[in-house]
């Protein structure tokens, strides 16, 4: 299956130095954000056609503060799989829409998370081409924090100079 899914990108499109990806990388700069947000997680009921009780679905909400003056609605999928000191994996997506230190729009966030024996492992991407309004153009990686149950986040991103 993954020759399938891999053969849906072109090679062409991820090697041309004059497609746009590579024209935005030259004109953005590096930009840094931080604050906190809030996150609402609602378990959904166990689906049989998708894995039943061993993965779970939640819908989130997420209201953002600071830098990325934000609301988020997402859905995330997560299996554990009951070993010695906890581990799993959980993998996300959240439509972002509001103001990222004064631009305005929306954007998509890709979550990959794993839990090997208690060791965290998180990765969180804009992903390409999500922006719309004034974030069109928008690349970069969050980071999340949890610290006595508050959460903030620390984005290093760029946007094109001239989308």
């Amino acid at each position: 299956m993954l020759p399938l899914v891999l053969s849906a990108f072109p090679a062409r499109a991820q090697t041309d130095p004059k497609s746009p990806a590579s024209t935005r990388k030259e004109t953005a700069k590096l930009l840094h954000a931080t604050g906190s947000f809030e996150v609402k997680i609602d378990p959904q009921p166990p689906d049989e056609k998708s894995g039943g009780a061993a993965v779970g679905r939640m819908l989130l909400e997420k209201q953002f503060h600071g830098d990325l003056e934000a609301t988020s609605k997402g859905t995330m999928l997560a299996a554990g799989t009951g070993a010695k000191g906890s581990s799993g994996g959980y993998v996300a997506l959240e439509v972002v829409s509001g103001s990222l230190k004064g631009h305005a729009g929306t954007f998509v966030l890709q979550h990959t998370g794993i839990m090997d024996h208690g060791t965290p492992s998180l990765s969180v991407t804009v992903v390409p081409d999500s922006g719309t309004g004034q974030l069109v153009g928008l690349a970069g990686k969050m980071n999340i924090n949890i610290v006595d149950g508050k959460h903030t986040y620390d984005f290093e991103f760029t946007l094109p100079e001239n989308p």
